[in-house]
């Protein structure tokens, strides 16, 4: 984080309504420097990050079992990115005390000046811009304080006018792209704990159903703006398939793939009376007993994830994402009669 940022650091604004956006600025009153927040608004989620980034989590998943989805490939969304942050008098606010303190040296304090005062190749903080563009400066995603990318954001402030596009050099810089990954990681799904039938215990050789429930798998989204800058982003993610891992190397999975597809809208298909001879279109036939214990069944769900947002053309797409959760099952020995 640079030193502007950590100047700045903590100031915090609950906004009621997304009406307040009008009045986020950069260093003001519901700054740009601020830890996130939520408000809501009847059933509507919002809440503001540093950079002025605003998520509307109202599509979201919701309920303590929701969960972050976690990308199927190595790739994750940015740990520091940056953002419109100060006016030309803001700038000046933070760096003054900087260079009076002389905790930095004398030379960097010198060549600070220079930049931003002497006119190399900013004169006066830029005030003949007030009003027409902003400082950018860095800022570390939230809950990504530790990771190794959160160092990855290492310019000073820069300065965007208004409408501009950020420099070309700058890959961390606030896009609709960049919004949509930052969507990415505030997206949460429900956690996958598939329907069973039989459902408290299960026998050997006997195929068990699975499926899940379609009123909590369905498509979730996020949307990330920054109304500065008159751009967002929306990411959905959507359930595709769901993998059967039974927790044991004795037992079968319906399909043998153990990966049952979505189909008209579900993930599995409920039992019902008359269907016990059936092979069901998604399950596991355990060929042991657990004994007094039972086995860790494990259902991760897929979700195909993509994004629009401004200047868009279309659907873009995102790496899949993946959630997963365990349960227990039983599994019993069927019990001759004997007569």
């Amino acid at each position: 984080m640079s030193v502007c940022a950590a100047v700045l650091a903590g100031a915090t604004v609950l906004f009621s309504s997304p009406t307040a956006w009008a009045d986020f600025v950069p260093g003001g009153e519901g700054a740009a420097s601020e830890t996130q927040v939520d408000g809501g608004q009847e059933d509507r989620t919002v809440s503001a990050t540093a950079g002025a980034v605003v998520f509307d989590r109202s599509n979201n998943g919701s309920g303590q079992s929701a969960g972050p989805v976690a990308s199927a490939t190595n790739w994750t969304p940015p740990a520091c990115y940056y953002a419109p942050k100060y006016t030309p008098e803001q700038l000046q606010k933070a760096l003054e005390p900087v260079w009076q303190a002389e905790s930095t040296g004398y030379q960097w304090d010198a060549e600070q000046r220079d930049k931003y005062v002497n006119g190399h190749p900013y004169k006066d903080f830029n005030k003949e811009k007030s009003g027409d563009g902003y400082w950018w400066d860095s800022y570390v995603t939230d809950g990504r304080e530790g990771d190794p990318g959160a160092l990855d954001c290492t310019k000073p402030p820069f300065w965007v006018d208004t409408n501009d596009i950020p420099p070309a050099d700058i890959p961390q810089a606030i896009t609709p792209e960049v919004l949509a990954q930052l969507a990415y990681a505030e997206i949460r799904v429900p956690t996958t704990e598939v329907d069973l039938a039989p459902e408290n215990a299960t026998k050997v050789n006997l195929p068990t159903w699975a499926w899940l429930d379609g009123a909590k798998f369905k498509p979730v989204s996020v949307t990330a703006s920054v109304p500065l800058l008159g751009v967002q982003a929306t990411t959905t993610a959507e359930p595709v398939s769901v993998e059967i891992d039974p927790g044991t190397a004795d037992a079968e999975t319906y399909p043998a793939s153990g990966v049952c597809e979505i189909e008209n809208g579900s993930i599995g298909e409920p039992y019902a009376q008359g269907k016990a001879d059936e092979t069901p279109p998604c399950g596991v036939k355990y060929l042991r007993s657990s004994g007094d214990g039972s086995y860790q069944l494990k259902a991760t769900v897929t979700w195909k994830i993509h994004w629009t947002g401004t200047g868009v053309d279309g659907e873009q797409k995102l790496p899949d994402g993946a959630f997963g959760g365990e349960q227990d099952v039983v599994v019993q020995e069927i019990q001759a009669v004997n007569r």
